[in-house]
């Protein structure tokens, strides 16, 4: 084993990096049980406390799975924290093209598995959606309005992984709306598409659902690529 003494006033974050490299190395195998939690505290010189929150973190990200009553095991040694950093960082238009292809397939699938339930919803969240959009002097509201539109119709698309990357992708989406309306040459989509957006969620139309999806964001991505951003 490669892990090597860090010491007790380590924090969890080191010790989660040592233990990322045991993954990425091929120390840890995929399936393979990892040491246990005082045989790894003994290994780094820190207390059990600090283990268990480093193997809580990856077991969060999905890469350690605990069995109880067994052990903690290796999941995956693909490791998703450089797409999660990245996504801190990326830049507005990265940001709305991701959103469309989210939207696309989010809408196509609630054009055949939304509920009638749903649907209301959708609407009333698409009314405050047109009337934010309305108002320049507030990009906050717009954003939060706009956004929770969205993620509505991914809570009707039905596909639980989707809605989990989505319910994850809407923090960096509603900064990045907001950014957008907060600059007046970034022009609006305005509501038509919208509105074509539910009608055809409402017939059950799943291709004009992913066409108006896909018109939804073009205006805005089209200007921040005329500008070379």
């Amino acid at each position: 084993m490669a892990l090597r003494a860090v010491g007790n006033t380590s924090t969890v974050q080191v010790v989660a990096q040592q233990m990322h490299e045991e993954l990425s190395s091929g120390r840890w195998s995929v399936g393979a049980q990892i040491p246990s939690e005082s045989q790894l505290a003994e290994d780094l010189q820190v207390s059990r406390s600090v283990i268990r929150e480093a193997i809580r973190g990856m077991v969060q990200l999905g890469l350690l799975e605990s069995r109880h009553g067994s052990g903690t095991f290796v999941r995956t040694v693909a490791d998703p924290t450089p797409i999660l950093d990245y996504m801190t960082i990326a830049e507005v238009r990265e940001i709305f093209e991701v959103q469309a292809g989210f939207d696309v397939q989010a809408a196509r699938l609630a054009a055949t598995r939304r509920s009638a339930s749903e649907l209301a919803g959708l609407r009333e969240l698409l009314d405050k959606r047109n009337a934010a959009e309305l108002n320049r002097t507030d990009p906050l509201g717009f954003a939060t309005a706009d956004s929770a539109f969205h993620l509505a119709v991914a809570e009707a698309a039905h596909n639980p992984l989707l809605l989990e990357l989505y319910r994850y992708f809407v923090t960096r989406l509603r900064e990045a709306l907001y950014r957008a309306h907060s600059d007046p040459e970034i022009p609006d989509c305005g509501p038509g598409v919208h509105d074509d957006l539910v009608a055809a969620i409402a017939a059950q139309d799943p291709e004009a659902a992913a066409r108006a999806a896909q018109q939804v964001m073009q205006p805005t991505i089209e200007e921040l690529q005329g500008r070379g951003v």
